[in-house]
C-alpha cells in the first residue's frame, strides 16, 4: 500500500519542460532573408524607375550631310548641313506619364506588402503548428509515463495477490494438521473417542471449505491484476506508437520553417515555452473597416484605377500636336569669282516642328482601352471585398468555436483529472475499476491535446485577420 501511494502521488506531480524563441524575432529574419520577398522588393524598385524614364523630354535628333563636292552658291561654297531637333510633348504631358508610371510603382509596392503579410501570416501559421506539434510530444510522453506507472502499480498489486494466495494454502495445511492431530489424542477413550471424531470432522470440514474459497479468491485476484497488466500495455504499445509518429512529424514542420526563413533545412527551432488564451481586443465591424481600408491588394486595385485614369488623360494628350524646335547651320566656304573672294559667311537657321495628329481613331482607341481597364478595375474591386467580407466573417466563426472550444476542454480537463484522482484511489484501496482509470487516462489526454489545438486555433484566426487587416489587432 506504501509504494501504491507513491505512485499516486507521483503521478499527480508532473511538470512541463519548454523552449523559448521569439516569433516576431523569426518574423524579422522571414523579412530580411526570403528570397521571394526580395524578388517583389526589386520589382518595385525598378517599377520606380521607370518614372524618370517617362518624365523625361525625347531624345533631341542630330542630322548631318556633308557635300562631296561643294555646293557652290551666292554665299560661297556650302560644306554641309546639320540639324539639330528638339521635339516638346502637349502641355502637361509628361507630368501625366510621370503620375501614370508612379500609380503604376505605387501598386507594385502593395504587391510587394501583400507578399510580405503573406509570408508573415505563413510563418506564423507554421511557427503556431510546431508549437502545437511540440506540446502534443510533451503530453503524449508525460501520458506515456503515467501508463509506465500505472503499470508499476498493477504489477504491484498483481504480485501482492500471489503472496497473498501462497499465506492462504500455508494457512490450510496448518489447519488440516492441527484438525487431525486433535483426533488421534482423542482416542483413548470410547466415549470421548465419539466425540473427538466427530469434533476433528468437522474440524476437517471446516477447515477444507476455508482454504477453498482463500484460493479460488487469490486465483481471481491474481487473474484480474495480470489482466490490468496486459490492458496497460497495450495502451503503453499504443501511444508509443503515436509518439514516434509525432515525432517524425517534427522533420518536415522544421524543413518548412527554416524554408519561409532562408536558412538550412535542419537548422534547429526552438520554440516557446507556453501560448496563452488570445481574445480580439477590436470590435468586429471595426476589424472590418481596417480590412477594407488597409488590405493591401484593395490598395493595389485603388493604385491601379488611379493610373488608368491618368492613362485617359494621356490618350487624350497624345492627340494633341508635338511642338518642335531647332537649328540648322550650314558652313560656307569662300569661292573666288573674277579673281576676287566672294562670301564664305556661315549660315544659322532657326527651326519648328510640328506633329499634326490627324488619324484619330487609334487616340480614340486609346481613351476606349483606359476606360474599359478602369472599368474592370473597379468592378474587382467590388469582388475583391465580397472575398474579403466572406473571409472576415469565417474567420470570425472559426474565432468563436476556438474560444468555445479552449473553455469547453479545459473545463473537461479538470473533471476527468478529477475522476482519474477518485478513481486512482479506489483501485489503490481494493483494486476495482482499472479498466475505468485507463479509459479515464485515453480520455483526459484527449482533452489535453484538444484543448492545445483550440488555443493554437485562437493564435492562427487571429493571425488570419491581421493578415486580411494588414496590421496588428492585438
Amino acid at each position: 500500500m506504501k509504494k501504491i501511494a507513491i505512485i499516486i502521488l507521483l503521478l499527480l506531480g508532473v511538470q512541463t519542460i519548454g523552449f523559448s524563441q521569439s516569433l516576431e524575432e523569426s518574423l524579422e529574419i522571414a523579412g530580411e532573408n526570403n528570397p521571394e520577398l526580395k524578388a517583389y522588393f526589386n520589382d518595385y524598385l525598378a517599377a520606380l524607375e521607370k518614372v524618370p524614364q517617362v518624365g523625361a523630354l525625347p531624345d533631341p535628333e542630330l542630322s548631318m550631310g556633308f557635300f562631296i563636292r561643294p555646293m557652290e552658291r551666292f554665299m560661297g561654297n556650302q560644306q554641309a548641313d546639320i540639324q539639330l531637333m528638339q521635339m516638346f510633348p502637349w502641355f502637361g504631358m509628361l507630368k501625366t506619364q510621370k503620375d501614370e508610371a508612379s500609380k503604376m510603382a505605387l501598386a507594385q509596392y502593395e504587391v510587394f506588402q501583400d507578399a510580405k503579410n503573406r509570408l508573415f501570416f505563413q510563418v506564423k501559421n507554421t511557427w503556431y503548428e510546431m508549437y502545437r506539434l511540440e506540446e502534443d510530444i510533451r503530453i503524449t510522453e508525460e501520458n506515456l509515463d503515467i501508463l509506465k506507472q500505472y503499470e508499476r502499480l498493477a504489477l504491484i498489486r498483481f504480485q501482492s495477490a500471489g503472496v497473498g494466495g501462497s499465506s492462504s494454502s500455508s494457512g490450510m495445511q496448518g489447519t488440516s494438521n492441527m484438525s487431525s492431530g486433535s483426533s488421534t489424542s482423542s482416542s483413548s477413550s470410547m466415549g470421548s473417542m465419539g466425540s473427538g471424531m466427530t469434533s476433528g470432522t468437522s474440524g476437517k470440514t471446516s477447515s477444507k471449505g476455508n482454504s477453498s474459497m482463500s484460493s479460488s479468491a487469490s486465483m481471481g485476484e491474481g487473474k484480474s491484476g495480470m489482466s490490468d497488466v496486459l490492458r496497460v500495455r497495450i495502451e503503453i504499445k499504443e501511444l508509443e506508437n503515436t509518439l514516434a509518429l509525432l515525432r517524425d512529424s517534427r522533420v518536415p514542420l522544421v524543413a518548412e520553417f527554416n524554408q519561409l526563413l532562408n536558412r538550412n533545412t535542419d537548422e534547429r527551432v526552438s520554440i516557446a515555452d507556453s501560448l496563452t488564451d488570445t481574445v480580439l481586443t477590436l470590435e468586429r465591424l471595426a476589424v472590418l473597416d481596417s480590412i477594407t481600408q488597409n488590405n493591401p491588394m484593395l490598395k493595389m486595385l485603388d493604385a491601379e484605377e488611379e493610373a488608368y485614369e491618368a492613362q485617359k488623360k494621356m490618350a487624350r494628350l497624345e492627340g494633341r500636336p508635338m511642338l518642335g524646335a531647332g537649328v540648322n547651320y550650314m558652313p560656307f566656304s569662300p569661292r573666288t569669282e573674277n579673281g576676287m573672294p566672294m562670301g564664305g559667311n556661315d549660315m544659322v537657321m532657326p527651326m519648328v516642328g510640328l506633329t499634326i495628329p490627324i488619324y484619330r481613331k487609334k487616340y480614340n482607341a486609346l481613351q476606349k482601352e483606359a476606360e474599359l481597364k478602369q472599368l474592370a478595375v473597379q468592378q474587382r474591386r467590388e469582388n475583391t471585398v465580397n472575398q474579403l467580407t466572406t473571409r472576415w466573417s469565417t474567420a470570425l466563426r472559426d474565432l468563436d468555436d476556438a474560444n468555445r472550444r479552449t473553455k469547453l476542454y479545459r473545463e473537461q480537463t479538470d473533471l476527468a483529472r478529477q475522476t482519474l484522482n477518485l478513481l486512482m484511489t479506489s483501485y489503490a484501496t481494493d483494486g476495482r475499476d482499472f479498466e475505468e482509470v485507463l479509459r479515464i487516462q485515453q480520455q483526459l489526454l484527449d482533452y489535453q491535446l484538444r484543448l492545445i489545438t483550440s488555443i493554437v486555433d485562437q493564435h492562427i484566426t487571429i493571425a488570419i485577420l491581421e493578415n486580411l487587416a494588414a496590421t496588428e489587432l492585438n
